[in-house]
Formats: structure tokens, sequence, C-alpha cells
């Protein structure tokens, strides 16, 4: 929950009042590219509009528009936040594969890991440029980028400010600027890009994912390998285990299912202009509970990418409830 900025009292050198509101969506996206996390993008954006508006006598529209204005506290705020602080990572990013599809599934609460980010919150899913860039891949990469090179890349590549505007942000110079996107360009190369992986209302994805919701559904490993690419990987923070490998990804599911049993409904959504699944687990006494977030890439017409989230945290971001029947999944479908 949080409250709105606006003011009706003008700004100086502003003849009209100030609103703040219909900026907060893409400023919650831009944290979040930065920070990794979407609670903490929300926490910021409320911290950026309460100084904003504190600061609102003090705006001068003939110096920068109200959007560069708070981009400028908003970046700020975000480079502040990253002071000292590691990286948000996915379990890919911290080591080689693991070769044992039963290895203990022990979380490890002590990584900041990196968070998905729910479309549906702040209507992303309506521009597919923003979409393109807040795919989970190169928000991940982007994680290890330095905090001001990371703010470089976003203001300029996504955000498409000029480098001047971006100086002036950063407190910098244009050639630094250029510099820092340089670098950033190059450290980011190999992530492909983002915009090249299919929308979740293409309708191959879409077929391709209903036919992964029923196998899953189904507690069918066979069918589920044979809607993957060869080499998908899987990767399930906050435990830092993943797999590669149609293989060892069938293996893996097939121990959760003899673990939880079969009987589960699934949930179809989007996160980070991807197609996510919210799985959910059968309980004894029947009816289902809420077992994972599931964040899915699908290319060529297979599922190359699954992260699987368990935390509580993600679920909340998601407003997702605990508990539901499958007919309840099948009705929304």
């Amino acid at each position: 929950m949080y409250v709105t900025f606006s003011s009706s009292r003008p700004s100086r050198r502003h003849d009209g009042p100030v609103d703040f509101e219909p900026y907060r969506g893409e400023l919650v996206a831009y944290c979040y590219r930065m920070l990794g996390s979407f609670h903490e993008a929300e926490d910021l954006v409320q911290e950026t509009m309460l100084r904003a508006w504190k600061a609102r006598d003090r705006y001068d529209r003939t110096r920068a528009s109200v959007r560069t204005w708070l981009y400028r506290i908003a970046t700020n705020a975000c480079l502040t936040a990253l002071e000292g602080r590691a990286r948000r990572p996915l379990p890919s990013g911290l080591g080689a594969p693991s070769d044992d599809p039963g290895a203990p599934l022990t979380p490890a609460f002590d990584i900041p890991w990196l968070q998905p980010f729910p479309d549906a919150r702040y209507d992303t899913r309506y521009d597919t440029e923003v979409r393109a860039d807040l795919r989970l891949a190169l928000v991940a990469a982007m994680q290890v980028l330095p905090p001001r090179q990371r703010a470089v890349l976003v203001l300029r590549e996504v955000l498409e400010f000029s480098a001047a505007e971006v100086a002036t942000q950063l407190e910098t110079t244009v050639p630094a600027v250029n510099s820092a996107l340089q670098r950033a360009r190059a450290a980011l190369a190999d992530v492909g890009d983002p915009g090249e992986v299919p929308e979740p209302d293409d309708p191959e994805v879409r077929a391709v994912i209903q036919r992964y919701m029923r196998a899953f559904e189904a507690a069918d490993v066979p069918a589920l390998v044979r809607l993957l690419t060869d080499g998908a990987v899987l990767e399930m923070p906050p435990v830092p285990l993943w797999y590669r490998g149609s293989g060892d990804y069938g293996l893996f599911m097939r121990r959760v299912f003899e673990m939880r049993g079969t009987g589960w409904a699934v949930r179809l959504l989007t996160a980070n202009g991807q197609p996510a699944l919210a799985a959910y687990a059968p309980e004894p006494g029947g009816g289902q509970r809420l077992h994972t977030l599931q964040v899915l890439t699908v290319t060529g017409g297979r599922i190359a990418h699954n992260v699987v989230f368990a935390d509580p945290s993600v679920f909340e971001a998601f407003g997702l409830p605990r508990q539901i029947s499958s007919d309840e999944c099948r009705r929304e479908r």
C-alpha cells in the first residue's frame, strides 16, 4: 500500500499543479531493473515520490521535465541503496549446474536472490518495449554491472534519455556517460537480444504453455520433457541448485511428483514479460496449496528456461491465493 503524491500548488516557474502519480509504474520498473527486487523498488519509488513532493516548490520546469526530475531523484535513491550491497543473483549465476537430481533441497536464505516482476501490478503487459527489457535473464545479467553502469545502461538504452540528460542526472560528464555505456554493452554482449524472446500472448507460446500446464497437472514427466529444449535450464531460488539439460530436468520433476503426489493445479499469469505459472500442490485432505511461481522462457516452440520461485514474499507481490481448487484454475484459462 502506498500514498499518492500530487499537489494543486504550482512549483517555481510552473504554471500548473505537479502530479507525480502518472510516473509511478515506469519508476517502479526502473528501480526494479536497478535493484533486482520488486519490493525494494516499490519502497524506493515511494521514497522518490515523497522527496519530490517535499521539494515541489523548488522544481523548475525550465530546467527539466517532471519525468527527468523524478528519474534523477530515483537514480540517486537507487545508487544510495546499492552502496556496499551484494548483487541479486539467480542460482545459475553462482556456479556450475548440479549433476545430482536427488541433491538435498536446502534453501540459502542468506543470499539476496533476484525476484520476478509482477506485470499485472503496473500494466507492463501493454508495453512491448518495457516487457522486453524486463526479461529475467537480462535483469539477472545487469546485476553484475557496477550500479552507475547499470543506471547509464537503463537510462540511455531503455528509457532513451540523452547522454546530456543522463550526465546531469548522475552529476558527471557526457564522455563519462558514453564510456560507461560502452562498458555496460560489452559486459552484456553474451546475453542476446531480449526482444527476440516471444511475447506471452504469441499463439505458439500459448500453445506450448498450455501443453506444459496439462502435463504438469497430470504429473506426466515424459510429456514435460518433450516440451523442453535439449539444453533446458531449471533453477529454484532460494535453493542454490540448478540443472541443465532435459534429462536432469525430467529426473528432478519425477522426484518432485514422487514427493508431492499427483493432482496439481496450475494458474497462468505473466512475469517479466514472460509466461508464468503458479503451481499448487495437492493437499492430503483435498484441495491444492500454493507451491511455487515459475517463470518460463519459450524459444523455437520449446521451453528453454524455467526459474522456479518458492519465496513467500514473491507470492505476496503477485497477490496469489494460498489455496485454490483445480476447477478455479481451469475456469481462468
